[in-house]
């Protein structure tokens, strides 16, 4: 009796594994290039001050969360991030942003990616010209409704010891 029960129980474990649905398949080349495209345009809004690309880029969602690079810059929310970026877009002129060493990641089921770059962020302030060398750029984004978003950015300035 013991050996039928366990039969009819392995069984019923089997079947049930076989009916579970099986992930989609995931065209990681695909997805890691509609990536590149995303941080790419979001390089693009910094530099003509385009809001509209900014909102197509950020998830919309009022959990998101970027840090900056000073101390207290912790953003929360689209809102908070939207009005940071359009204070920087009022007060910056020329600015130039280029990338390195990108690399992107994505999850099994293909609705997760995380990235990290290196950036030069070159502008002008007042009059005067400020260059970022070496800023460190990390991030996550998901992907929803078919189109990848971000919900958390980090950008840190690296520490030099000869700068104390």
């Amino acid at each position: 009796m013991k050996s039928l029960f366990y039969f009819v129980f392995l069984t019923g474990i089997i079947t049930f594994a076989g009916c579970q649905p099986k992930p989609p398949k995931v065209d990681f080349e695909k997805e890691r290039e509609a990536i590149k495209l995303v941080l790419e345009k979001y390089a693009l809004a910094n530099e003509n001050q385009n809001m509209d690309f900014i909102e197509e880029i950020w998830s919309p969602s009022e959990s998101i969360v970027s840090f900056g690079t000073e101390g207290d810059e912790k953003l929360v929310g689209f809102s908070e991030i939207k009005s940071a970026i359009q204070k920087q877009f009022d007060t910056f002129t020329n600015t130039y942003i280029s990338y390195r060493d990108q690399i992107i990641e994505i999850n099994e089921t293909g609705n997760t990616a995380w990235f990290s770059e290196i950036v030069n962020y070159n502008f002008i302030l007042d009059g005067k010209a400020h260059t970022f060398e070496g800023l460190r750029y990390t991030g996550v984004l998901v992907k929803k409704d078919g189109k990848w978003k971000l919900v958390q950015t980090h950008m840190s300035v690296p520490y030099t010891p000869e700068n104390d």
